[in-house]
């Protein structure tokens, strides 16, 4: 699954990271970190009662 993503050295992620700082700009940073948040505590929440389903 991972094998397309490929390793991030350093310099990558501070890349990325410029990047999205360009793009949505310092104010919209803590916004965008807890939307994401959100978003992967639903997902993980989901994942987990599907897997509770399948056990029972």
């Amino acid at each position: 699954m991972f094998g397309l993503i490929g390793n991030f050295g350093p310099l990558e992620i501070g890349f990325i990271l410029i990047i999205v700082l360009i793009i949505f700009g310092p104010g919209k940073l803590p916004q965008l970190g807890e939307s994401m948040g959100k978003a992967i505590k639903g997902f993980r929440k989901s994942q987990d009662e599907d897997l509770n389903n399948l056990e029972k």
